[in-house]
């Protein structure tokens, strides 16, 4: 009779814990679909810098860029225009939104992959802090050192 009840009672925890929050559920759902990447300023400090974003291409490329998540399968891209600076084309990740207890401030992070959908880069991928995430404008923060001073990266995405 103990070894009956053993078994759903294992069950129930093994799937509970690998269930993810309302707050992260609904910041999933909140990202899903089009948005556009507006603008791209600095936080915490002046000058120029010439940034290279994602190791991929400069971020002036990246200003007026199409991005596309899918959250049932945690899969999207984004698409930078051709241009003299910048190598146009499509640019395929994998995303999830990750929960700090810490700081109770959300992640969003992601990792390239190939068409196929198979990681590229051995695993490596990029964090950014969730500034603001509404059903229309999205904020997102990314810290970086330069010059060994720390510099705010801030994405501000509209949804199309």
């Amino acid at each position: 009779m103990k070894k009956f009840l053993i078994l759903p009672i294992l069950t129930l925890f093994l799937f509970s814990s690998c269930s993810i929050s309302k707050n992260i559920r609904s910041q999933r759902n909140l990202f899903s679909g089009s948005w556009t990447l507006e603008n791209i300023n600095y936080e915490n400090n002046t000058g120029t810098f010439s940034a290279n974003l994602f190791e991929d291409a400069r971020a002036i490329c990246f200003e007026g860029s199409d991005w596309f998540f899918r959250d049932n399968n945690s899969t999207g891209r984004y698409t930078l225009k051709e241009g003299s600076l910048c190598q146009g084309g499509d640019r395929f990740f994998r995303w999830s939104v990750v929960e700090r207890p810490e700081n109770y401030q959300s992640q969003f992070q992601f990792k390239f992959i190939d068409e196929k959908q198979k990681d590229i880069e051995g695993g490596k991928g990029y964090r950014l802090n969730i500034a603001t995430l509404t059903p229309y404008e999205m904020v997102l923060k990314q810290n970086v050192m330069v010059d060994g001073a720390p510099i705010t990266l801030v994405y501000e995405f509209a949804k199309k």
